[in-house]
């Protein structure tokens, strides 16, 4: 379903300096997925369901190859408050790219279109609430939310697996509360450690200078 690499970068005109940065958006994707289709299934969902949540999480942040130099390339520079409105337009782009595309069914790009909502109605893009958030996308917020706590950033190293439960227990808020011990209850299951194994090689192979973030 989703396009290789090279093909992402020359559909969306991303420079050749940006493609560290797209690798890992796609690793981010694929580890996403996975632990959304577990989530899905965790809850009770049939097979399709689950396939259909997999693929809505491989592709959540795909509108994101469209703003170029505002996302990638930034090892050394956090994103000016200016340009936060344009990076918060990347779902509504994922969900007309899917269309265009003529990916997934209507439910999928809907699911790709609200994975940044909050259940307290604060996230975007149109500020949904509670149960009028897309159930997958519910399900793939909290994947993502720990998916990115647990992998290095520019701008910090990751966090261990329990400082980043930790964390998003101070912001449940922003959690369908059903899905998020659901995933407390998957976190606990023997082979969760392989997400970790994973995430642990994808980080090794990010250069990102901490120093001046951490001499201090």
């Amino acid at each position: 379903m989703i396009k290789e690499k090279p093909e992402l970068m020359r559909l969306f005109n991303i420079e050749a300096e940006y493609a560290e940065d797209v690798e890992d958006a796609i690793n981010h994707g694929y580890i996403v997925s996975f632990l959304s289709g577990r989530l899905a299934k965790t809850l009770g969902h049939d097979a399709p369901y689950c396939d259909m949540i997999s693929d809505a999480g491989l592709l959540h942040d795909i509108g994101k190859l469209q703003l170029g130099g505002l996302m990638y390339g930034r090892k050394k520079e956090l994103l000016r408050i200016e340009e936060m409105k344009y990076v918060r337009q990347f779902p509504e782009l994922s969900y007309k790219f899917l269309c265009e595309q003529q990916v997934g069914s209507e439910e999928l790009r809907r699911i790709v279109l609200h994975q940044r909502e909050n259940y307290d109605g604060s996230g975007y893009p149109d500020k949904l609430a509670g149960e009028a958030i897309p159930l997958g996308s519910r399900i793939i917020r909290i994947c993502d939310v720990y998916v990115a706590l647990i992998s290095d950033r520019p701008y910090r190293k990751a966090f261990d697996s329990s400082t980043a439960m930790e964390l998003m227990i101070e912001e449940v808020k922003n959690f369908d509360m059903k899905a998020f011990l659901a995933f407390m209850r998957l976190a606990h299951e023997d082979d969760f450690d392989q997400i970790h194994e994973y995430v642990d090689r994808v980080n090794k192979t990010k250069n990102y200078d901490y120093s001046a973030i951490y001499s201090a």
